[in-house]
């Protein structure tokens, strides 16, 4: 006689978060497909503007910079990246919601209507992270071709160009959606807004790091650019956070002095 073991009452059991967490992985993935058709009619444009920084290196220095396609199907695997990459940035809306929903399954009704307020917000910040990285990358290419001798010719690989591009982008795309989840882990109960502030230490570290790292350029001026719109959204999140843990302990106090009054 078999025996089936229950959750408690309100909480999920790992069987139903496996199951959830298939669910959204299908839904984000099919919204990323649905994307990536879309990128695919619209990939080859698309592919012009991104090999641009180099065309404007070369004819800037009037030296022989071009993208290279060391194979016959090359041109045709980039463009299925391209559409994939698109298409991840299109469905952004759609996934970016499969994930919040995914991490904060135990909201109550009204908290779970700002999951509109949430995705609203983290497309802009992600297009504004995408955004920052093609301001970035014009400068890299300036810089990573610049050892180039005159009369040479640098034919850059094509596929790990675009390969650098589209990571820079997700990446910094990716980072300035973090502050959200953020707030979402605070929400959900899981982390408190004091457990981030105790931690922004790291935080400016990190900052700085991932902004060092990603801007090539040495000049101080950039990395500030990258670094200090991701510390301004980690303390604006913090600030969050910190503001729903006072209303959540205002409410339980609130709790415990009407059961307390119940009870006398």
């Amino acid at each position: 006689m078999s025996r089936k073991t229950t959750a408690p009452e309100g909480r999920m059991s790992l069987r139903d978060h496996l199951v959830e967490l298939r669910s959204r992985v299908v839904k984000a993935a099919v919204g990323i497909l649905v994307g990536g058709i879309i990128g695919w009619v619209v990939s080859g444009r698309v592919m012009d503007l991104l090999f641009a920084p180099i065309l404007k290196v070369a004819a800037d220095r009037h030296q022989e910079i071009a993208p290279n396609f060391a194979g016959v199907a090359t041109p045709f695997d980039m463009k299925i990246r391209v559409a994939i990459f698109l298409g991840i940035l299109v469905s952004s809306p759609w996934w970016i919601y499969q994930l919040w929903a995914f991490v904060t399954p135990g909201l109550t009704r009204r908290e779970r209507g700002y999951s509109i307020g949430f995705v609203s917000a983290a497309v802009p910040l992600f297009v504004a992270g995408a955004a920052l990285a093609w301001w970035v990358i014009p400068n890299a290419v300036a810089l990573l071709t610049l050892a180039t001798p005159t009369g040479a010719v640098n034919l850059i690989d094509a596929q790990s160009y675009l390969t650098f591009v589209m990571q820079i982008m997700l990446a910094f795309g990716a980072t300035f959606l973090l502050p959200l989840f953020m707030v979402g882990l605070t929400m959900a109960n899981l982390v408190s807004g004091r457990t981030w502030l105790t931690g922004w230490r790291w935080a400016v570290i990190i900052a700085f790091v991932f902004a060092a790292i990603a801007t090539p350029t040495p000049d101080v001026v950039t990395m500030f650019a990258v670094a200090l719109p991701i510390l301004v959204l980690y303390f604006g999140a913090v600030g969050v956070c910190l503001l729903h843990d006072r209303r959540r302990a205002k409410k339980l106090a609130a709790a415990e002095s009407a059961a307390g009054v119940e009870a006398g």
